[in-house]
């Protein structure tokens, strides 16, 4: 598997960068195109609210906030640690990182990360108001493992255990939490509803770390990608895919929603050509897929939550 070598090398350079320590260097920073895994398991479980009765608005807007939050957090973590552990370097075939290309300067990043946390805290504050204790426990659990996920003694994400952290926070977590805020409890709606946004978030994952498979191996990083394969992690893609299309037609065939749930069916098509490029990318080219499959992931999450949200029973 030499072809993400191959790449990188034949790949035209990439554009200006932005100044360092500009709101352009922070912007890049921050990785907004990822902001989607943060975004549509809220609007997920604030549909199962909605589809249960509840017509509250501020909870779960301050849920919102806490995940987009937490999503930067990590994606701030990430680049001072991953910098410091040798995982971005010249070689980086992804998108840009800001400390590994002198944007940004390590203690700059680490005060940019106070900052998130210090806000995480104050929205965990008014949701502990609302919802009680447990949003203590989910939100400091949270906090940390964004650290943890390339930092700290035992970096998840450098032991493979990336998309078990994406499934629980990206999907479990954050669509109970956000229906927990708002209903005072969690549904076997709000369960079942979790697996498609946590699935679609691995698969954007699982795309990053077969487009970084190469430099992984050379920084030690062994995700799932390194330690089973290219093609593992394609077929992997591809389950995670099928994992998330099958759950609305679960959802309607066992009662929990009726046929509006099938609404995400019709980015099928799409999900089948994401899959196909996955299968036959190489290196660089992987950064299209990547972006994609986060717009997939939109996509599918907003027509799942209209459809639960128009075709939920009030019962689940």
């Amino acid at each position: 598997m030499n072809a993400p070598g191959i790449a990188a090398r034949s790949t035209p350079a990439r554009g200006p960068l932005p100044r360092p320590s500009s709101l352009g260097a922070w912007i890049l920073a921050l990785r907004p195109a990822t902001l989607p895994a943060a975004v549509v398991p809220v609007v997920v479980g604030a549909a199962v609210a909605y589809a249960a009765g509840s017509r509250r608005v501020v909870p779960i807007l301050a849920a919102l906030s806490g995940a987009l939050l937490l999503q930067i957090l990590a994606n701030l973590a990430n680049d001072v640690f991953d910098f410091q552990r040798g995982a971005d370097t010249s070689e980086r075939l992804g998108p840009t990182r800001a400390v590994q290309a002198g944007l940004l300067t390590p203690d700059a990043v680490r005060g940019g990360i106070a900052i998130v946390i210090a806000l995480a805290l104050a929205v965990g504050v008014y949701l502990t108001v609302v919802a009680g204790p447990w949003i203590v426990v989910i939100g400091v659990a949270a906090i940390l493992s964004a650290l943890a996920y390339t930092g700290g003694p035992y970096p998840i994400g450098y032991h493979g255990l990336g998309e078990v952290f994406v499934i629980l926070f990206f999907g479990f977590a954050a669509v109970t939490g956000t229906a927990f805020v708002a209903l005072g409890r969690v549904t076997p709606l709000a369960l079942l509803a979790s697996i498609p946004p946590g699935a679609l978030a691995s698969a954007v994952l699982v795309v990053n770390n077969l487009r970084d498979r190469e430099t992984d191996i050379g920084a030690g990083k062994r995700t799932l990608a390194v330690r089973w394969g290219a093609r593992a992690a394609m077929h992997e893609y591809a389950v995670f895919m099928a994992t998330a299309y099958a759950m609305p037609i679960a959802l309607w065939t066992l009662g929990f929603a009726q046929a509006g749930v099938l609404l995400p069916l019709a980015t099928l098509p799409l999900a089948g050509v994401r899959v196909r490029e996955v299968y036959r990318g190489r290196g660089r080219a992987l950064n299209q897929s990547l972006v994609k499959t986060a717009l997939l992931l939109l996509g599918f999450g907003l027509l799942f939550a209209t459809g639960i949200a128009l075709g939920g029973t009030g019962a689940s």
